[in-house]
């Protein structure tokens, strides 16, 4: 498990940055919290200049920088836009970590700090090209951070996400007993005030 303030890829949800959808996906069907929030980007630490405006390898290994996304991956905006439709505008090649301002909160990975999540970053990008995956904390609005693979299950099996990985075990939700479609707003209800 990490320590400090941040999920490093221990005890993270990640997801595909390229995806338009990921960051309402993410907020809405797995955190339970409001479609805006930001998530942060986990990149290869050798890729790091190419995506955001940082040093040829600079280390943000604990995602406490901020950079912003290179211009060469920004995409075109509606600068007239206003309100939600602001929000929701794709800024990048990686919407779901690019920031109303093109920043993202960057963390670096590589083979001598974390060699498995970086593992999992050379996979994704040898599939999709992409270096770059979401990685947020593996909890849910109102819970602390996942401690024991019996917390990692059951906020598994409270949410909808679709594949729950501990050490070289891989679940997939269609094939748990029980396991089903969790309503955000039944769910919320649970912790609603009288």
């Amino acid at each position: 498990m990490e320590f400090g303030p941040r999920a490093l890829g221990a005890r993270s949800i990640l997801g595909d940055a390229r995806s338009p959808e990921m960051q309402s996906t993410m907020n809405l069907k797995i955190k339970f919290r409001e479609s805006f929030r930001p998530f942060a980007p986990a990149i290869l630490r050798e890729h790091v200049d190419e995506f955001f405006d940082m040093r040829p390898n600079e280390d943000s290994p604990y995602m406490l920088l901020v950079a912003p996304v290179k211009q060469d991956k920004r995409l075109p905006i509606d600068e007239s836009a206003t309100g939600l439709d602001k929000l929701h505008q794709r800024r990048s090649v990686v919407p779901a970590i690019t920031h109303v301002d093109h920043s993202a909160r960057v963390q670096t990975v590589d083979r001598d700090r974390h060699p498995r999540f970086a593992g999992i970053l050379e996979a994704f990008k040898a599939k999709t090209g992409c270096p770059v995956l979401i990685n947020t904390s593996f909890n849910v609005r109102g819970e602390p951070i996942v401690n024991t693979p019996e917390d990692a299950y059951r906020c598994f099996l409270g949410t909808n996400m679709d594949v729950l990985v501990i050490d070289n075990f891989v679940l997939e939700k269609s094939k748990q007993p029980n396991a089903q479609t969790i309503d955000r707003d039944a769910y919320l209800k649970q912790f609603a005030l009288d």
